[in-house]
């Protein structure tokens, strides 16, 4: 999360966004599973994402929480797998979201989301029109750029300097958010490999009982962190 401005600092951002990701606390059993080791990211076949737009996911969350921190970065955790499931599911296709125009895209941010597009349309849509961007501007699509242009080209999709059209506006907004998501999601959702992201952060998982220390504050945790499917790290 470096280098993009109005965005918090790498040990911020993670701390803080652990508290918001989607997870539960109920393990399905009291028997660890044995993982299956993953298919390597670079022989990983999309479900959702076209070739081009896990190109582009792949670079894009690598620069949101890059791997030379003091803590696993996305790529190491599976961020892109997450979003990949995510998109073709029932995330992607807005399934249990309202939906019903009148819709106002130029309204305020407060005013919640304004676009009749899904999630999966807005990262369809978004990610041709800020790789034309990128041509134009630095000479190179997106996921072919150096890691400073990319950080440069992040931060202007940020603050929007290339006017992105306004029914895609959120499009930053939603690629941050799925980053964090993956990157604290419980694995059984594709991210968060091997538990790293809560290793990391001393986030005990989906321990079965954690009373003892809900009231331990500045204590570190003595065990690791156990998934829903009762893996342990």
């Amino acid at each position: 999360m470096r280098d993009l401005p109005g965005v918090p600092s790498r040990r911020t951002f993670l701390k803080a966004s652990a508290a918001t990701a989607v997870i539960s606390t109920i393990p399905l059993s009291s028997q660890a599973a044995t993982p299956t080791p993953p298919v390597p990211l670079d022989e990983y076949q999309p479900k959702t994402l076209s070739p081009v737009e896990w190109a582009f996911v792949m670079a894009a969350v690598a620069r949101l929480i890059p791997s030379d921190g003091d803590g696993p970065g996305a790529i190491e955790v599976r961020v892109p797998v997450f979003i990949d499931n995510e998109l073709g599911g029932g995330f992607g296709s807005a399934a249990d979201w309202y939906m019903e125009g009148p819709h106002q895209a130029d309204a305020s941010p407060l005013r919640g989301y304004q676009t009749p597009l899904t999630p999966l349309q807005i990262y369809q849509q978004a990610i041709p029109v800020f790789n034309e961007w990128c041509q134009n501007t630095h000479g190179k699509i997106f996921a072919d750029l150096d890691a400073d242009t990319q950080n440069q080209a992040l931060a202007s999709l940020q603050k929007d300097e290339m006017k992105i059209n306004p029914e895609l506006r959120d499009f930053f907004t939603l690629l941050l958010q799925n980053t964090k998501e993956g990157y604290f999601a419980d694995p059984m959702y594709g991210g968060n490999h091997g538990m790293q992201a809560w290793t990391y952060i001393g986030f005990p998982g989906a321990r079965a009982s954690y009373k003892e220390w809900v009231g331990r504050f500045n204590v570190q945790y003595p065990l690791g962190p156990v998934s829903i499917s009762g893996e342990r790290a």
